[in-house]
């Protein structure tokens, strides 16, 4: 690549989305020059649309809450959890962290192009629909080889580069980073309706988790949003679908009837999206950084969509990796495993636990347990609420040992 057609920015991040718009803005905010580069153009589709409450203290921190506020977005104060009879919910407002109450659930389109929008408003630079195709971490500095949408191309030598490229998972791929997941492998199977949902008892301002009547390790949400329409979907390993339609809008709905109480809710709906799936999203790779990048969000590792935390570990570790990258750029001997890589897995390694736990039954015997004492709910629903990293809360700072006396006393009392 001629000299001629190479630029030299300071940050390079990789992908626009939430981890990307508030990692850049945060950096900008510091006097760094920040450029984002995009594959699509935005607004896109993208699932993950039930926020957490901690969330917004990143948006909050990245200096977007009231664009979020003003938004019109879907208030969201907790979730609920349903199963045949049995049903259970948490109020975020009633937290052990004492976080923020309440949150939003969101159509991913409009809020990723809201952050991003935020973050150019803020001064960083987006380039949409161009592609990072190689990367040169030989010299002192990388050096990205960009597609633009035109075919043409150009490379940039970045001073650092944050891959917030989620599903994409470039620098994975391009620097054999992409590590096995010890998760199964599971299909969510996914649409948006027009909900009509006058079912007694629904509550618009959680999202609804449902598990099948007779299959534990499946379950489905239901995220409402502010305009009437619902996102809907089903998640269970792949073994599950076997007997199901091929036709995405057929398996969906066969899953749906085989489970009554949400059949009840969605009985007006009217199905007017084709389904969509996605599959095999659990990942993992073999460091969070290295010389002279670092890798946040779903582009690291991505767990399960049961307790949406995506979304907040992606935005977790694009405040932690600006925080630790603006230090370096100070001149600061900084250390990205044990300031980053380190605190930023203890909170994973916490959703983890609990997501294990709700596929073993075991987490799902405590959330459904009607004798469960107001002090456990308050710690259980700051986890839900996001809080995982506050090793205040004892289900944080020891989550498997917990989780399992706590089945265990279920268990014992008749659960």
């Amino acid at each position: 690549m001629p000299i001629a057609d190479r630029e030299c920015r300071q940050i390079v991040v990789i992908g626009a989305g939430p981890a990307g718009a508030i990692a850049a803005a945060l950096l900008k905010r510091h006097g760094h020059d920040v450029l984002i580069i995009e594959r699509q153009q935005f607004p896109r589709f993208s699932i993950g649309e039930s926020l957490l409450s901690h969330c917004l203290d990143f948006v909050e921190e990245a200096g977007m809450l009231g664009a979020v506020q003003a938004a019109g977005f879907q208030l969201k104060n907790g979730a609920a959890f349903a199963c045949g009879e049995q049903y259970s919910a948490f109020d975020f407002g009633d937290t052990f962290s004492n976080g923020k109450p309440t949150t939003f659930q969101v159509q991913r389109a409009d809020f990723d192009k809201l952050l991003a929008d935020e973050a150019v408003r803020q001064g960083v630079e987006i380039r949409y629909r161009e592609t990072l195709t190689a990367v040169d971490f030989a010299g002192e500095n990388p050096v990205l080889d960009v597609q633009r949408e035109d075919g043409s191309h150009y490379s940039v030598q970045a001073g650092f580069i944050l891959d917030a490229s989620g599903y994409g998972r470039v620098l994975p791929r391009l620097l054999d980073l992409e590590a096995p997941s010890d998760f199964p492998l599971r299909q969510a199977v996914f649409t948006h309706v027009e909900d009509h949902i006058d079912a007694p008892g629904f509550d618009r301002e959680k999202i609804l988790v449902t598990v099948h009547p007779t299959l534990r390790d499946v379950w489905f949400w239901s995220i409402p949003f502010s305009n009437g329409r619902c996102s809907v979907g089903v998640v269970a390993s792949q073994e599950r679908f076997k007997d199901k339609p091929a036709d995405l809008d057929a398996c969906l709905h066969a899953f749906i009837n085989e489970t009554p109480s949400l059949s009840r809710v969605l009985q007006h709906a009217v199905w007017d999206t084709p389904a969509r799936t996605i599959g095999g999203y659990s990942a993992n790779v073999k460091t969070l950084h290295g010389k002279g990048f670092a890798l946040l969000g779903n582009a690291a590792e991505f767990l399960d969509p049961v307790f949406s935390s995506g979304v907040t570990i992606a935005m977790r570790s694009a405040s932690m990796a600006a925080e630790v990258l603006h230090r370096q750029l100070q001149g600061e001997n900084v250390d990205w495993e044990s300031e980053f890589a380190t605190p930023l897995k203890r909170g994973v390694d916490t959703f983890r636990a609990y997501v294990e736990g709700w596929y073993e039954g075991s987490f799902q015997d405590v959330i459904f347990y009607p004798g469960r004492s107001d002090d456990i709910g308050r710690m259980i629903s700051s986890i839900l609420a996001g809080y995982a990293w506050d090793e205040r809360n004892p289900f944080v700072a020891e989550p498997k040992r917990r989780l399992r006396m706590l089945a265990e006393i279920c268990a014992s009392t008749g659960s």
